[in-house]
């Protein structure tokens, strides 16, 4: 379990420097350049991501129960992450009504499906990954809105509604390969009681 959160301090850490301490990496990019910079944290993101993945399929191993939660709070959970892969969809398309109006859907989404998880997984290693990355998402958004306020970020405008059908269509294609069987063949577990 130890593993699994230092993973969590470094990854979820390494995605606030931004918000919590601009200078270092204001700093950063100043002596190695916006280039290498941007190669080195994706490097590490991608690293520090990979061993959130292996601690915790570790700690899952050696988990206790800190509840149970009822059976229907699964079916919930599948519409909330179905609101999620909505979200998420439409962060990395150019910005339909779901866009403008949400500001932040990556973040959104990613809050979302924290939340999903944890209304549906009681093992004190889910509540731990869940509720970290819940926390990581209200303290980006938050940051976020302040950064808003100054001037330092913009909000991308509305392009067209047509970004939100696609968000909207393959977000439930997404839902379905999940339910399906993909979140059972990625993560071992089936979303929904059989």
């Amino acid at each position: 379990m130890s593993l699994l959160v230092v993973s969590l301090i470094l990854f979820l850490g390494l995605h606030l420097i931004r918000a919590v301490a601009p200078q270092v990496r204001t700093s950063a990019i100043a002596a190695m350049g916006e280039n290498t910079w941007k190669l080195v944290y994706s490097l590490v993101s991608i690293a520090t991501l990979v061993l959130v993945i292996y601690a915790f399929g570790q700690a899952r191993q050696e988990t206790g129960i800190l509840y149970v939660p009822p059976v229907w709070m699964a079916h919930l959970s599948s519409l909330l992450m179905l609101v999620a892969l909505i979200c998420l969809v439409a962060s990395l398309m150019p910005p339909g009504h779901i866009a403008a109006k949400t500001m932040h859907p990556m973040v959104l989404s990613v809050k979302i499906w924290a939340l999903a998880h944890l209304m549906a997984n009681g093992e004190t290693s889910s509540v731990l990954l869940f509720a970290s990355f819940l926390a990581w998402g209200v303290v980006l958004r938050i940051s976020l809105k302040r950064r808003e306020r100054r001037g330092e970020l913009v909000r991308k405008p509305f392009v067209s509604a047509r970004y939100d059908v696609f968000s909207v269509v393959i977000g439930l294609v997404v839902f379905v390969l999940f339910i399906w069987r993909l979140h059972l063949w990625l993560i071992g577990v089936q979303p929904l009681p059989v």
